[in-house]
C-alpha cells in the first residue's frame, strides 16, 4: 500500500526550494521539534534556523537549511516560508565556519557598541547551517 502523502512547498524571498509530496517532515519550531504527515492539525508557528528534514515519497531523504520563517500546516497541504533557504549540498562550509568565529569573537568582546543579541542570531543561523552539512554526512539527505 502506497504512503499516505501531502505537499510541501519550502520558499525563501528569492525562489521556491522544494515543492512535491513527501510522506513526513521535520522542523524547529519556536516552541520545539515538529513532526508533520498527512492529516495533520492545522498549524501557523515561527520557526527557528535550523533544517527542515524532509522524507519524499519516493523513501529519498532531503536537507534544507532554513534561517527562520514560518509553518503553515493543513491537513494535505503544507508551506515553510524563510528569509534563506538553502539546499544542504549547496552550504558553503568556509563562510559558515567562518560566520561561527566571528559571531563568537563578537560575543566575547563584550562593549556598550555590541549588538549582543544580532550576535547571538548569527551564531545560531552559521551553527544550524553546520549542523545541516553534519547530516548530510552522516548519510541523511542522500
Amino acid at each position: 500500500m502506497a504512503a499516505m502523502t501531502l505537499h510541501l512547498d519550502v520558499v525563501s524571498a528569492e525562489e521556491s526550494i522544494y515543492s512535491g509530496r513527501v510522506q513526513y517532515l521535520q522542523v524547529t519550531g519556536v516552541e520545539g521539534e515538529l513532526g508533520i504527515m498527512h492529516g495533520h492539525t492545522p498549524l501557523l508557528t515561527a520557526i527557528k534556523p535550523g533544517m527542515v528534514r524532509i522524507k519524499k515519497q519516493d523513501d529519498s531523504e532531503e536537507v534544507i537549511y532554513l534561517s527562520g520563517g514560518i509553518l503553515e500546516v493543513q491537513p494535505d497541504n503544507v508551506s515553510v516560508l524563510a528569509d534563506v533557504a538553502i539546499r544542504g549540498e549547496d552550504i558553503d562550509v568556509e563562510a559558515a565556519q567562518a560566520a561561527k568565529r566571528s559571531a563568537e569573537e563578537h560575543m566575547a568582546k563584550a562593549s556598550a557598541d555590541l549588538d549582543y543579541e544580532a550576535a547571538v542570531i548569527e551564531l545560531a543561523k552559521a551553527m544550524a547551517q553546520l549542523r545541516v552539512v553534519e547530516t548530510i554526512r552522516k548519510g541523511v539527505g542522500r
